[in-house]
């Protein structure tokens, strides 16, 4: 992104945000930007912490690990909320047609029930896991297959479930913004408005949700897709309640910091949005929070899934993705998230001032020159107590510096700078921390960066994607 000259602070678009962040300042601790401290003390497991904001933080259960003690002891402790990582599938609840089969269903449903958690249906229509009978149909006699399926799973589970997954990844990869060629949409473009009317009289009272993958990143061809069919919908008066985005974020398909701007824009369209099967690649805790923070944004966000327990449990068992190892302990990952949805601690902020240090250069966050002009870029340099190293935390989430300048945000893309400039309350003044020391702009979901890893004196600071690198780590003096 270019630096584009900045308007006069007067000509700024103001726009309205509730206070998200505050600095939290300790002698030997981390930077610590969090959010107002609830009246209550923070919340120790994450269904918990998520329940404080109306949310549910859940885990997809597997019923063959319902006899792990270690796998039910984490479940029950820490999530509010179940998915059945199988059981509700296709070829799980109708291997014969005609010929119902619950009993792997009922008992994660049972299990969830008795340990107070709500349930999530996954999933009633769907191109993969069909059973042999339904791949062998197509035509009017798979369009009836489908909606015979609905109907007899919705019904033995009618008034139980919180959430239905209706339909599931009907739109192709790529950057068509094509629907994927599968059996089902072979049978007419409207299957997928079919599945949802029957859906919806199947069951009135269960939220009915699209849900897919790589639809995360706003730019995405297939994400404007899915966009568009929704917007259709809810012009057409479809019953679509939710949409579930998936977020199995890699190397392949990262994080983005434009996700926040995903939930707004599908939840603008009047519904609501769900993270339903998360799991990010080496468990990052700066990604990991950010995924929460930016669900806590929307105020339709629903709630987030993870896909599974412990890494040993996960489906990606190689990308370490989860928030729990494989013997059970806690990562930094599930650190972090909990401190998110607690809203990062409950310690008020002392009042005052301090330096900021970057962990990676022992050098502070420096205002150049002690300059006080509008678009001064910020950069490091020996810590020396002086008035151009003095940064406050407010209410707002500002770090603020000669009482009237705001460490601002040029832009939302790698690469923007990091300056100051007059305090005019807009989300690029705004910061909040991950729980790794990194300290991430509210608009931009991007880390406060030392530019190229630099250590010296008058090494500039910019935005840049957060990688847990000590460029890119803070603590207070």
């Amino acid at each position: 992104m270019g630096l584009n000259a900045l308007p006069r602070a007067g000509d700024r678009r103001r726009t309205r945000s509730a206070p998200l962040a505050l600095l939290a300042i300790g002698l030997s601790a981390v930077v610590a930007l969090v959010t107002p401290p609830p009246a209550h003390a923070a919340e120790s497991t994450l269904g918990a912490a998520a329940a404080q904001s109306g949310r549910y933080f859940g885990t997809a259960i597997a019923s063959g690990r319902l006899g792990d003690s270690a796998y039910t002891s984490i479940a029950g402790r820490e999530f509010n909320m179940v998915t059945p990582e199988n059981e509700m599938k296709i070829d799980a609840t109708e291997p014969q047609r005609g010929q119902f089969n619950f009993t792997a269903g009922d008992r994660v449903y049972n299990w969830a029930v008795q340990n107070g958690k709500k349930v999530r249906g996954h999933t009633l229509a769907w191109h993969s896991q069909q059973p042999g009978w339904m791949q062998s149909l197509s035509g009017s006699s798979l369009r009836q297959a489908m909606i015979d399926h609905i109907n007899g799973v919705m019904a033995h589970y009618k008034g139980k479930i919180a959430q239905w997954d209706v339909v599931n990844e009907a739109f192709a990869d790529g950057n068509s913004g094509a629907r994927r060629d599968s059996n089902l949409q072979r049978t007419g473009n409207d299957w997928i408005e079919v599945a949802f009317r029957t859906a919806r009289a199947a069951d009135p009272a269960a939220k009915l949700c699209y849900n897919d993958y790589n639809t995360d990143n706003w730019t995405w061809a297939k994400t404007q897709a899915v966009y568009n069919m929704v917007k259709d919908f809810k012009q057409r008066g479809v019953p679509i309640d939710c949409v579930g985005f998936q977020s199995h974020f890699n190397n392949d398909s990262p994080y983005n910091s434009n996700y926040r701007t995903t939930l707004q824009s599908f939840a603008a369209l009047g519904v609501d949005v769900a993270v339903t099967e998360l799991d990010i690649q080496g468990a990052s805790p700066t990604t990991y929070a950010n995924v929460v923070n930016d669900c806590l944004a929307v105020s339709r966000c629903l709630g987030i899934t993870v896909w599974g327990v412990r890494d040993s449990d996960s489906w990606r068992a190689e990308q370490t993705p989860l928030l729990f190892n494989g013997d059970g302990s806690k990562k930094a990952a599930y650190t972090s998230v909990l401190n998110a949805l607690n809203g990062g601690t409950t310690t008020p902020p002392p009042s005052g001032g301090g330096q900021v240090k970057g962990v990676g250069s022992g050098r502070c966050l420096d205002v150049p020159n002690a300059s006080t002009t509008d678009g001064t870029q910020v950069q490091l340099w020996d810590c020396n107590n002086a008035t151009n190293q003095q940064w406050t935390s407010t209410s707002a989430g500002e770090l603020r510096v000669y009482g009237n300048k705001c460490l601002d945000a040029a832009g939302t893309g790698n690469g923007a700078k990091v300056q100051i400039y007059s305090c005019w309350g807009g989300t690029n003044q705004q910061w909040r921390l991950n729980s790794d020391g990194s300290i991430v702009g509210v608009q931009s979901g991007l880390c406060l960066d030392a530019v190229g890893n630099g250590t010296a004196n008058g090494t500039q600071i910019q935005l840049y994607s957060c990688s847990g690198g000590s460029n890119q780590r803070w603590t207070r003096t």
